[in-house]
């Protein structure tokens, strides 16, 4: 029977050789990733070639699931109704695709099941080559039910530690693998230079070295060294380029941007990403300068590509390489839009029929070169093999609750929000103190108990799963000694009634203190008391001026009449210009949006468990009149006045309190003078001079005193968080390089000039809160990118 068994085992072991020496060497995972897309590539058809570059939303998605939540996936699949017209395909035909070979990718899966079901029409396929899946993941994986919602893009640059941008990363691209996706289309390293914009929330902030630092750390914590190990997605860089500098502050319209603009302030973070090996990057809906940026040949490939060396691909915008024919004007149809953007560089379109049809007519018709869509195809492919994508296509269902909302995962985000959020103002009521006699605390205003905390870019989460303020301070509040309320003012921003505004007035005068929860609402989904149309901010929700939308203010001043001790809590992507509560209340919290764990720090904070440590990554102006107001400003910016407003942002950027005070002590210099390929070591010693453990942002920030072109009065070169006890001193030291010195001359070369350079150290970008040292340059350096 063993003599029988052993023979059984060597038929396997000898058919299973056989199997494998007959197949092709594109599905040995043994093989170097570019040696099996050599040979898979070999064998494909132009038509499979540019089935690669092709990209589908996900079919639930598509056809809006929510208003038919039992539809099953065969169902769904078999529904050929006018529920596509739009796009002109039907389900059917899109699965149909799937096994001929002419779709590549699909983004927004967002169950398991049909992240199954799609892949498995790849195996039906002649070559087998399995779905790149991509989603949003911007602060975690949060499109998907049951995830980490992590402290949006803004709140993570809050903290002013690159880390939490690796660890976000890292976690979420876990929690996408688990669930079906391998591509996330993050980090956004959009510039944000305009508060009116929508989507300020899912970005680093206003600063190009914040965002950039924060960008690359972000890749790396997705990508890994090389995006091949289990839990590596690819990541991407967004949205190429400048869209958030836009002329009238609406998402999508134009940007008109000089070119020293461009490589000063928005170029330098793709720099940084390309660097950290990001493998793809997204174009964006803007025009620039007059060529939409999805045909922007010398940008994609002139620059970035042949210059700075990005290796990976290009993927569009949403519908965005048609609308170079239907909202720019450029192209006479899509087909003649296909080819602009292909030949500028584009290698995948994100959605939309007829693309396959196009690129593979320009080639046969001999307009647009194979080499180019054989090199959008091969990169596509290296990304598959590298993912190991061949081998692993499918979710293994069972696993999904060890890598999704585990304990770690949630630590993290409240380890994040802990630290982000940003005390603007305190008049002595901050933190509340705990009591013999029992106290009293009403909660109200639109933002209060629901999941606006979890900000743009996530849908709906389990209730269980997300701690709203109230809840937090619920939570924290009974071993303080206090009782907290709720009165439910309205959350329906836009629809908040006055005779509610009167009730939360009147039932304020009974408590002791009382928080009032405003702000914004980016939520994209109907939700318990209120509708996506009642967004406020994000995606395509920008507003025309930056404060507080509806009646959030007469709610606020009403109660102030009646009660003094009032704490007013901003939930917000964006900043919020609002001179009069600056003025009239005496503590004001920026807790940005939080994500899922978001009401317990708060609560920690408010009651001193903790001592708030946030910063701002952006100006805070006092109007929509003083913009563009940013801390990088040239010289001459403010040499004349307002007549009736102040010249000074409402807050400066870098700028956040604490229940300590903390003295820097004057910067020292290891040299003061700086030559090329010479590092210099800047110290300071920061001490924690008050009664209360805190960490405080040292922040270094340089200014060339004279130059061949103007440059900025401050420009952030770096940043260190520190931890002190009370009375603990620490040393901070940064590395002074002449590479923190450069910027493009006259003629556009980037180099070091000879001359003298302030540097200078502190904990916001405001002068008073800075120290200053020169170092001088002596000869003029260049500085390779």
């Amino acid at each position: 029977m063993k003599f029988k068994f052993v023979l059984f085992l060597l038929f396997i072991v000898d058919f299973s050789f056989s199997q494998q020496s007959n197949s092709p060497l594109y599905l040995d995972p043994q093989m170097p990733s570019q040696e099996r897309v050599e040979d898979l590539m070999s064998i494909m058809t132009l038509e499979e070639k540019v089935g690669q570059m092709c990209q589908y939303v996900g079919l639930k998605y598509l056809l809006k699931e929510d208003k038919n939540p039992n539809l099953t996936l065969d169902e769904l699949t078999k529904l050929n109704t006018d529920a596509l017209a739009q796009y002109n395909i039907s389900a059917t035909q899109i699965t149909n695709e799937i096994v001929e070979g002419k779709i590549g990718s699909f983004l927004h899966v967002l169950d398991p099941d049909e992240a199954n079901y799609l892949q498995s029409f790849t195996l039906q396929s002649k070559l087998k080559i399995p779905l790149l899946i991509g989603i949003d993941a911007i602060h975690g994986n949060a499109m998907v039910s049951g995830t980490t919602v992590y402290p949006s893009p803004i709140s993570i640059a809050a903290t002013f530690e690159n880390k939490f941008a690796f660890d976000v990363a890292q976690q979420s691209a876990r929690e996408m693998r688990a669930t079906g996706s391998h591509w996330a289309f993050t980090p956004n390293v959009d510039v944000s230079r305009d508060p009116r914009w929508g989507r300020v929330g899912e970005t680093f902030g206003e600063d190009p070295f914040l965002v950039g630092e924060m960008g690359a750390a972000m890749i790396r914590g997705f990508q890994g060294n090389d995006f091949s190990e289990k839990f590596n997605v690819i990541a991407c860089a967004k949205h190429m380029i400048a869209g958030a500098e836009p002329l009238n502050g609406l998402n999508i319209s134009p940007m008109d941007v000089s070119k020293r603009t461009l490589y000063e302030v928005h170029l330098p973070p793709y720099k940084k990403a390309i660097d950290a090996g990001v493998y793809t990057i997204m174009a964006a809906h803007n025009e620039l300068n007059g060529i939409p940026c999805h045909m922007h040949k010398e940008l994609m490939t002139d620059v970035l590509r042949n210059q700075w060396g990005f290796g990976g691909f290009y993927v569009s915008d949403w519908y965005d390489v048609k609308r170079i024919w239907e909202y720019h004007r450029i192209a006479k149809n899509y087909k003649e839009a296909s080819f602009l953007s292909v030949d500028a560089g584009m290698d995948m379109n994100m959605h939309g029929p007829k693309f396959f049809d196009h690129v593979v007519a320009l080639v046969n018709e001999g307009q647009l070169s194979i080499d180019r869509v054989n090199e959008a195809c091969a990169k596509i492919l290296y990304a598959k093999f590298q993912l190991g994508l061949f081998e692993q296509r499918m979710v293994d269902k069972n696993q999904i609750e060890e890598h999704v909302f585990i304990e770690s995962h949630k630590n993290k985000s409240l380890e994040i929000s802990d630290k982000s959020i940003t005390l603007l103002k305190n008049k002595n009521l901050l933190p509340f103190k705990k009591t013999d006699a029992p106290k009293r605390i009403l909660v109200t205003g639109p933002n209060a108990n629901n999941s606006t905390t979890l900000g743009d870019w996530h849908f709906e989460q389990p209730a269980e799963n997300v701690i709203t303020i109230l809840e937090g301070l619920e939570k924290i509040s009974k071993p303080h000694n206090y009782d907290v309320d709720f009165f439910d003012s309205g959350q329906k921003i836009r629809e908040i009634q006055a005779s509610k505004i009167e009730e939360a007035a009147q039932r304020s005068k009974e408590y002791d203190y009382v928080v009032v929860v405003v702000g914004d609402n980016s939520l994209r989904y109907d939700w318990e008391g209120g509708r996506s149309r009642d967004k406020t901010a994000g995606e395509n929700k920008a507003r025309a001026d930056i404060k507080l939308p509806g009646k959030q203010i007469d709610l606020i001043q009403s109660i102030s009449q009646q009660n003094p001790n009032v704490v007013v809590v901003y939930v917000s992507g964006k900043p919020v210009g609002e001179p009069w509560i600056q003025d009239h209340i005496p503590a004001i919290v920026h807790a940005w949006e939080p994500g899922s764990m978001g009401g317990l720090s708060l609560a920690k904070i408010l009651f001193g468990e903790l001592s708030p440590s946030g910063k701002l990554p952006l100006t805070v102006p006092r109007s929509v009149g003083q913009l563009q107001m940013v801390y990088n400003h040239k010289p001459s910016n403010y040499k004349h006045k307002y007549a009736f407003e102040k010249t000074a942002p409402l807050y400066p950027f870098g700028f956040g309190l604490s229940y300590t005070d903390f003295s820097i002590s004057a910067p020292s210099l290891s040299n003061a003078t700086l030559s090329s390929d010479q590092t210099e070591i800047l110290s300071v010693t920061i001490t924690n001079t008050g009664s209360v453990e805190a960490e405080e942002v040292v922040q270094l920030y340089v200014r060339d005193l004279f130059s061949s072109v103007t440059r900025p009065v401050k420009e952030l070169k770096g940043y260190q968080r520190v931890s002190l006890q009370p009375g603990e001193s620490k040393e901070v030291r940064f590395m002074i390089k002449p590479e923190m010195l450069a910027f493009y001359d006259l003629n556009m070369n980037y180099v070091v000039e000879p001359g003298k350079f302030s540097l200078m150290v502190g904990n916001s970008s405001r002068t008073k809160d800075l120290q200053s040292i020169e170092i001088e340059v002596l000869n003029k350096m260049e500085v390779s990118l």
